[in-house]
């Protein structure tokens, strides 16, 4: 008998391997505390909190579904994209995702020198607000930003030093949104464009349909951050093709005031991403 996963579902999460605040295991705690039964950790552009995650959740009762967010851009526009159920160790997929940790550090290291001009602030600094190990991104220069007394919060740190017109910004190398879909298809897993209706609106159609022929198989409607008239455009656009459609937190500890199980997935949706992956499996408990 196939083994089967139970709900409420929430498949995008993130731990301190990436841009959250609490560990993988911390992260599957608050989901469960908060009812949910199946979760997908996604952290930016890295699997290696999946094994503790796994653990976590196979002690709770709880279902795990290896994911990951992988980076890309279009233009201007970062494109966020969800890959779940894939294969780390695909030779393309992780050409892309180290060349994208190593550009995100020589990005963090570079911004915080700028910084240095103007502020108390060194490397040293954004070094203590990082997990061993973990992706590094400007989170870590906020936190790091907050922690010297720079800015009060977040979100302060990313209006004003961190955003994109500062002068101590630095881009980000990302590939773009096809590539990004096609290598997470080719690795066995399976594509979901994240928040896909937010602050920088739809994708040009034509972008879409080339990501829909790389692979693409849906989108995260349920998201703090889509707005409407753009959500109702995809909402078409999922029952025309027939494509998946998730809910998510996008929760990141104290990092954002997302909460785990704020918006959550089908079970219908969650067993289309089960049944079209194959670059790995599901962790039952």
């Amino acid at each position: 008998m196939a083994r089967r996963f139970r709900g409420p579902s929430d498949l995008h999460l993130h731990s301190d391997h990436s841009d959250g605040t609490e560990p993988p295991a911390q992260v599957v705690a608050s989901c469960h505390a908060a009812g949910l039964r199946t979760i997908a950790l996604t952290d930016h552009d890295t699997s290696s909190g999946w094994a503790e995650a796994a653990e976590s959740a196979t002690s709770l009762g709880m279902t795990f579904l290896p994911g990951m967010e992988l980076s890309a851009r279009y233009e201007w526009r970062s494109v966020h994209v969800l890959a779940y159920l894939f294969d780390p160790d695909a030779a393309a997929l992780r050409a892309l995702t180290d060349r994208i940790r190593s550009s995100r550090l020589t990005r963090a290291r570079e911004m915080a020198g700028r910084i240095a001009r103007d502020y108390d602030f060194d490397w040293a600094d954004v070094l203590d607000q990082t997990a061993v190990g973990a992706t590094v991104g400007r989170p870590h220069l906020a936190d790091a930003l907050v922690a010297k007394g720079h800015v009060a919060d977040r979100g302060e740190a990313f209006a004003g030093i961190l955003s994109p017109g500062s002068d101590y910004y630095v881009s980000l190398y990302a590939p773009d949104p096809v590539t990004a879909v096609a290598a997470i298809t080719d690795a066995g897993g399976v594509p979901i464009i994240a928040h896909p209706a937010g602050r920088g609106g739809l994708l040009p159609g034509a972008v879409i349909d080339a990501m829909l022929a790389a692979g693409l198989a849906g989108f995260e409607l349920g998201h703090r951050e889509n707005h409407e008239p753009a959500l109702g455009t995809l909402r078409a656009l999922v029952r025309e093709r027939d494509l998946i459609a998730t809910g998510s937190s996008d929760y990141h500890g104290l990092g954002k005031p997302n909460q785990p199980g704020e918006h959550t997935t089908s079970d219908e949706m969650v067993q289309r991403i089960i049944d079209r992956g194959s670059g790995s499996a599901p962790v039952y408990a």
